[in-house]
């Protein structure tokens, strides 16, 4: 396995583990949040300002960068890690989500995906064996399977359909890898809210020996209560000794709710894009930095906070870069954001090597002022 996962230690409590993740670029160890490079760059961050907050692995889009700048041309560049200045660990998704995310006009069939595409309207067509040929392309340390992620909530009987093309797609993409000894391939488990589907799923996907899990299809709607219910059934169906992954997760609740229900590596756009918008993650809650009652205030956004932001810049001179629709703004808020969760993950690897995971998760309840029973973004 090109992949290596190690089992540091398991939580007394729950299902929360620290573990390491070794890939052909590193070794980070988890529960790890990555942040998204959609285009080959982590919006407005440069590789340095990544490795300053903590960023061991990013997520590269498989979609987009095939249609701009084309997986050939990254390709000649010597691979993503090259391309985009990044020597540290890089996992890239299959495509899929964003095929029937983005997509307004697409076509299912049993060969793949027929859809337009999201600005240009040009027609495109996206295979498990093109998905496969694109991240051999990008040189990515982990490849996702192509696979179908149906909307919430969707039907049962159309949901089995989906599941049942999702395994004989997992098989198409493990003939179609050819570089093994660079990259692992790991496998995605659907079935919706559906237990039965998703424990099918598991099962023929653990059977064809993948290098590690995700699970796909939540945080797409879904309540609160049916993610953790679906996590809690089904993460004790995947390999102990391999890496479970939770796609599109990374708000503190969600991420605390994840990993407590045995969950190592998440990713998500929500610090960058709320960033952007002119939120900011802080221990005690959301910041709307665009606000009056920050016209004045020359304190950091978060005195607890760490990061180059908080250590240099307060919310006055960051709500007058908004106001004026300077870039910076933009910059600061995402370095923030990101090392926010990336400082969150740090301390739960803390707390489950302490035995007090839960002290940790009712700490950042109660600061951030969270429900229990609500998502909290």
């Amino acid at each position: 396995m090109v992949i290596k996962y190690r089992i540091i230690k398991e939580s007394k409590d729950c299902m929360a583990r620290l573990g390491e993740i070794t890939t052909p670029h590193g070794t980070f160890q988890t529960p790890m949040f990555m942040a998204v490079g959609t285009q080959g760059t982590v919006k407005t961050l440069t590789k340095e300002e990544l490795e300053t907050i903590g960023a061991q692995i990013i997520l590269g889009n498989t979609y987009h960068l095939w249609t701009q700048p084309g997986h050939l041309i990254i390709k000649e560049a010597g691979g993503l890690h090259k391309f985009m200045n990044w020597p540290h660990s890089i996992l890239t998704d299959s495509g899929g989500f964003q095929v029937f995310s983005l997509a307004k006009l697409r076509d299912i069939s049993e060969e793949g995906v027929t859809f337009r595409h999201h600005k240009s309207g040009e027609q495109l067509y996206l295979t498990p064996e093109m998905s496969m040929e694109i991240q051999n392309a990008l040189g990515s340390d982990i490849a996702m399977a192509f696979d179908e992620c149906p909307p919430y909530p969707s039907t049962y009987e159309y949901m089995k359909k989906s599941v049942d093309r999702t395994i004989r797609w997992a098989e198409r993409c493990q003939a179609a890898h050819r570089d093994r000894t660079n990259q692992g391939l790991f496998g995605i488990v659907q079935g919706g809210e559906y237990q039965d589907l998703r424990s099918y799923c598991a099962k023929k996907l653990v059977d064809l020996d993948f290098d590690g899990y995700a699970l796909g299809g939540l945080s797409v709607g879904e309540p609160k209560a049916i993610q953790n219910r679906v996590l809690f059934d089904t993460t004790p169906l995947l390999p102990r000794d391999k890496p479970r992954y939770l796609m599109g997760v990374g708000s503190p609740g969600m991420i605390l709710d994840a990993v407590e229900r045995g969950i190592d590596i998440l990713d998500c756009v929500l610090p960058t894009r709320i960033a952007r918008h002119g939120t900011a993650m802080t221990r005690y809650g959301r910041l709307i930095i665009k606000n009056k009652e920050f016209e004045k205030d020359f304190t950091p956004l978060d005195s607890d906070c760490d990061c180059y932001t908080c250590q240099n810049y307060t919310k006055a001179y960051i709500r007058h870069l908004f106001k004026a629709q300077e870039m910076l703004g933009y910059r600061l808020l995402s370095i923030h954001n990101v090392r926010y969760l990336l400082r969150l993950v740090e301390n739960i690897r803390q707390a489950i090597q302490g035995d007090c995971f839960y002290q940790l998760k009712e700490q950042v309840y109660r600061d951030y002022g969270l429900d229990k029973n609500e998502k909290d973004f």
